[in-house]
């Protein structure tokens, strides 16, 4: 279990805590223009013991395969209220759990995906979080991501870069992380990356190999 970033972690729980109750409603249009289908692409490949990272009000519960067993994690315990009442609409069991992905309360190689949606972008130490997720795979277990990444194209990236600090400040949205350099540090070997949406929009999935 790694240390967390005390001070910068309760304000992004804070932050949620004010956002819980209007968050899908502003998410919705966010979601429908940059992400699409990730969410199904991402939980539909999920299988056996998985663990969601800032699974929030349980939006990608809908979509995982009937066969799958989903501990669904968040900092927020106003967000995982709202989640509630989804899993009686998941196709499989969901346990909802308050918890910090940056040190994992969960034993080494417990699970065999972890998925993260717009999840990184939020966290305060994403390098931290990648390395418990690496912790608690199995080996030759997955992970799966989808998340809004800093462009490869300069001038999408200076408008990225100007809007940051005040993403940062209002959201605990950074826009100009690239987590595929933190998934590849965390031992973990890339099988798929993909971007769209002018670079900004990724999906990359990962597996542990010992």
């Amino acid at each position: 279990m790694t240390r967390s970033n005390g001070g910068e972690t309760r304000r992004v729980r804070a932050i949620y805590a004010r956002t819980a109750r209007h968050y899908d409603q502003m998410i919705g249009p966010v979601e429908r223009l940059l992400v699409g289908e990730g969410r199904v692409w991402a939980a539909g490949q999920a299988h056996g013991e998985v663990l969601e990272i800032a699974a929030g009000t349980g939006r990608n519960f809908a979509h995982y395969p009937r066969d799958t067993r989903v501990t669904a994690l968040d900092l927020s315990s106003d967000m995982l209220a709202r989640a509630r009442p989804r899993i009686d609409r998941a196709p499989c069991p969901v346990q909802l759990l308050v918890g910090d992905a940056q040190a994992l309360d969960l034993p080494d190689e417990g699970f065999d995906t972890v998925l993260a949606t717009l999840a990184l972008c939020s966290i305060p130490d994403p390098d931290a979080a990648l390395a418990e997720m690496a912790r608690v795979l199995r080996p030759g277990g997955r992970l799966l991501l989808v998340e809004h990444v800093a462009s490869l194209i300069a001038v999408v990236r200076t408008v990225q870069r100007l809007l940051e600090p005040v993403a940062v400040r209002c959201a605990a949205d950074h826009l100009l992380r690239r987590p595929e350099r933190d998934v590849a540090a965390a031992g973990l070997a890339i099988d798929y990356l993909h971007r769209s949406k002018a670079g900004i929009m990724m999906r990359l999935t990962a597996t542990k190999l010992r």
